[in-house]
């Protein structure tokens, strides 16, 4: 496969989609940015229902093929330009380390925030995706303080998924400053593309508020 062929990628400032803007410029991909004003409900239109019938945002198409849901693009993307060195091959010892740290954020951090959020019991034990959220946490915290990185000396686009997501939800969403999360977050801030990424989406709050739809 081609690495020249460009990407499409639909993003909206200070969401989910900032993470899948890092990790792009991290790759050094060739990419097509589609800005959506959510503020001004440009998600919600048929051109981009089309692409995502959710009306969320990333969302990726590369070439005929459509990605949505934030792991599933971290997964692709690192894949597909492997010469950035972000994503074990497949026969890499740390393959299933990595795959394994995406997936726990998608199967049980992002919907331990969202109780934790919205005040939600997380319901019996047994049955919580999660168990618990300070269990939850913990495994992660657990994770961090044996190196600087999900795999150890190796940083991988796991690291650029969790970072961002944990320097927004630490800041606006409750999760408890921990030292170990605390010092992660700040060596993935300090990467120029992560620096990048939030100056540009900065800047893109900026003009989207001024366009927001009347309250």
């Amino acid at each position: 496969m081609s690495t020249q062929r460009s990407i499409t990628f639909y993003h909206s400032p200070h969401t989910r989609a900032s993470a899948t803007l890092a990790l792009l410029e991290e790759l050094g991909a060739p990419y097509e940015l589609r800005v959506l004003n959510m503020k001004a409900g440009e998600q919600r239109l048929p051109a981009y229902l089309a692409v995502n019938p959710l009306g969320k945002v990333p969302a990726i198409v590369d070439g005929d093929t459509v990605v949505t849901e934030q792991v599933a693009i971290f997964i692709h993307l690192a894949d597909r330009f492997p010469q950035a060195g972000l994503a074990p091959v497949l026969e890499d010892p740390l393959r299933g380390a990595y795959l394994r740290w995406l997936v726990y954020y998608a199967a049980c951090f992002e919907p331990a925030l969202a109780d934790r959020s919205l005040g939600r019991d997380p319901g019996p034990y047994m049955s919580s995706p999660y168990g618990d959220f300070d269990t939850m946490l913990g495994v992660l915290e657990a994770q961090l303080q044996r190196g600087p990185w999900l795999l150890g000396d190796t940083i991988s686009a796991a690291d650029i998924l969790w970072g961002t997501a944990l320097d927004w939800s630490m800041a606006y969403a409750g999760v408890p400053r921990l030292p170990a999360l605390v010092d992660y977050v700040a060596r993935i801030g300090a990467r120029p593309a992560v620096k990048r990424v939030g100056e540009r989406d900065n800047a893109l709050m900026a003009e989207h508020m001024a366009q927001a739809e009347p309250a």
